[in-house]
């Protein structure tokens, strides 16, 4: 039987190609293990990439770990994202400071780095893979599935 919740989480990068979409890739997979209904959703704040596929890379990393993201597609970052979701989440410090500039006086989301969830990594960035090596993609593979265990466990509480 599946425990309902009501809740929605964005996560937020700059182009919404490598890690945001790896960050609702592992949310997904984990409300799924832990039988968790959440809306979970990626954007950037930037709008280089919109309507394309995650990077290759991005793609690799998360079939390797039993997701397919191939059908995401990148999307910006806008206003009504901050009353449609209960939390938003930032990969690293520069968006968050980016949101929080965004972020309209009608707010409801919490913003928070996805790595605050973590014990001892509060504060911290999801490491950017994009001018890296395919290994970069497993670090991130790494923190962001280790984020949304910490996320799912609050979100079930």
């Amino acid at each position: 039987m599946k425990k309902i919740v009501t809740k929605s989480v964005l996560f937020v990068c700059l182009g919404n190609i490598c890690r945001s979409p790896l960050a609702e890739a592992a949310l997904r997979a984990e409300a799924a293990r832990r039988g968790l209904e959440i809306e979970v959703d990626s954007a950037g704040t930037s709008d280089w990439h919109i309507g394309k596929a995650p990077d290759p890379r991005a793609q690799a990393v998360a079939l390797r770990n039993g997701v397919d993201i191939s059908s995401y597609g990148a999307r910006q970052v806008c206003a009504a994202d901050f009353t449609r979701f209960d939390h938003i989440i930032a990969l690293d410090t520069n968006n968050y400071a980016d949101l929080e500039a965004l972020r309209p006086d009608d707010a409801t989301a919490e913003l928070s780095l996805l790595l605050d969830h973590v014990p001892g990594r509060a504060g911290q960035p999801v490491a950017d893979p994009y001018y890296g090596d395919d290994a970069g993609f497993d670090i991130t593979w790494a923190e962001v599935t280790e984020g949304a265990k910490g996320l799912a466990e609050l979100i079930s509480r």
